[in-house]
């Protein structure tokens, strides 16, 4: 959002436009949307498109971010994802390999032609397959990436399923990589069609998409792709110009999550850490199971609606996630009526007065490996519920879970939280209105 003049906040915003692979506060915002307001994007691939597009800054082309009315550092931003569809006919990726002497540090970020030397250089596809992406000054194959073992996928009309081709269909789709891929008009990166893969043919497989970075901006510029706690452990002392201390690392604000749930009806409360919170997204994929075990899945362009609300001095560190029901770790999905009405018989059979009323919420939690993301999530729900690190663990492990959103260090604690210290925070109707609950009566 430009300085000076100030905007009027606008129901609907629309975005069109995207970073270049980097996130944080020296970005221009649009907008600002309302407070309630809605933002509908159209979003590119991440991962394997900009990967092997050198000019970028990181490892995905988000969206410029939107600056939200009302919302001021120390505020958090719910996020209610109202619609995600995939526009792809296809795509394709595979798991990576790091090809040496063509980055410096890390080759996410600071990719390196090793004929002229040009940092993060521009480039131009020269034909189809793996060799194919070329230094557009000197001429030199420059992909700092090798996909090891990859395939081709195509999607039905309805986006319903999806099929792995062999080396003839896949081949065709290079040919017409950007048709296939229905990259946005302003987007700049490669289509991963272009390598033509075909290494695992006649897998068939279900869609069920979901926005793998969506958040808000951090208090640092970094690559969007670092912007969490494992990728972002390649910044710390890094010998590029995105290099960050471990305390700067902390300005972060977990967007690139990873987590299969981020889907439609979830909600995503995420921390402000500027003016305007600034939210952006986009890596959507059309399906992957928990982990993102092969660190990369089926990167897909988009359309992305979600409604914004602002909630005044929440002060989280990281985001809090309203999965939709099904979503929800058995122990943490809300009780059925039958069930409140044998456990109100239990307790009263055995004297016991009361029954506290909870409402579940996933904390996510970040770090260099699962142990240490899983640590930060209890932490940072000890933190936001004011209670101790003891009766957090004792609370997941009976009425939740840690789960893993991306291997190797993004999780989700889940957990029935009372419903008084959600009150206390002000989110407590935010969590009601997800899960249409009404109150427990003793």
């Amino acid at each position: 959002m430009a300085k000076g003049k100030k905007r009027v906040a606008e129901k609907k915003v629309y975005v069109f436009q995207y970073t270049g692979g980097l996130v944080g506060p020296s970005l221009p915002m649009l907008g600002p949307v309302a407070d309630g307001g809605t933002i509908v994007a159209a979003t590119a691939p991440g991962c394997w498109g900009p990967m092997i597009t050198p000019k970028f800054k990181g490892g995905h082309e988000v969206t410029q971010p939107v600056a939200v009315a009302g919302a001021e550092v120390g505020d958090a931003i719910a996020i209610s994802i109202q619609k995600v569809k995939v526009t792809s006919l296809a795509t394709a990726s595979g798991t990576h390999s790091f090809v040496e002497g063509r980055y410096i540090g890390d080759p996410f970020v600071a990719r390196k032609c090793p004929k002229c030397g040009v940092m993060n250089p521009s480039t131009k596809l020269v034909g189809i397959g793996q060799e194919a992406v070329r230094c557009a000054q000197c001429g030199e194959e420059i992909s700092p990436f090798r996909v090891h073992l990859g395939y081709t996928m195509v999607f039905d009309h309805k986006k319903g399923v999806a099929v792995t081709v062999s080396k003839g269909i896949a081949k065709k789709l290079a040919k017409k990589a950007v048709t296939m891929a229905a990259l946005p008009s302003s987007s700049e990166q490669h289509p991963i069609l272009a390598f033509d893969l075909s290494d695992m043919p006649g897998i068939v497989t279900r869609l069920r998409p979901f926005l793998g970075n969506i958040g808000t901006t951090p208090a640092i510029d970094m690559p969007d792709s670092h912007n969490c706690g494992d990728f972002g452990q390649f910044l710390v002392d890094a010998p590029h110009e995105y290099r960050l201390t471990k305390e700067q690392l902390k300005l972060r604000t977990d967007g690139h999550l990873d987590i299969d749930s981020v889907r439609e009806g979830a909600v995503l409360i995420c921390p402000v850490k500027v003016r305007g919170g600034g939210v952006y997204m986009g890596d959507m994929h059309a399906q992957q199971g928990d982990g993102e075990i092969a660190v990369h899945t089926t990167d897909v362009s988009g359309e992305a609606t979600v409604k914004v609300q602002v909630i005044k001095g929440l002060g989280i560190e990281g985001p809090i996630l309203l999965p939709p029901t099904e979503d929800l770790p058995y122990l943490a999905r809300p009780l059925r009526r039958a069930e409140k009405n044998a456990a109100r018989a239990l307790a009263q059979h055995f004297g016991q007065a009361f029954l506290e009323e909870a409402l579940p919420i996933q904390v996510i939690g970040s770090g260099a490996n699962l142990n240490e993301a899983a640590e930060c999530g209890l932490e940072r729900a000890a933190r936001f519920l004011e209670m101790s690190l003891d009766e957090v663990k004792n609370r997941v492990t009976i009425t939740g879970a840690v789960e893993i959103g991306r291997l190797p260090g993004l999780v989700t604690v889940t957990l029935m939280a009372p419903l008084k210290k959600l009150e206390k925070r002000e989110i407590a109707d935010i969590v009601r209105k997800q899960y249409r609950l009404s109150r427990l009566k003793n």
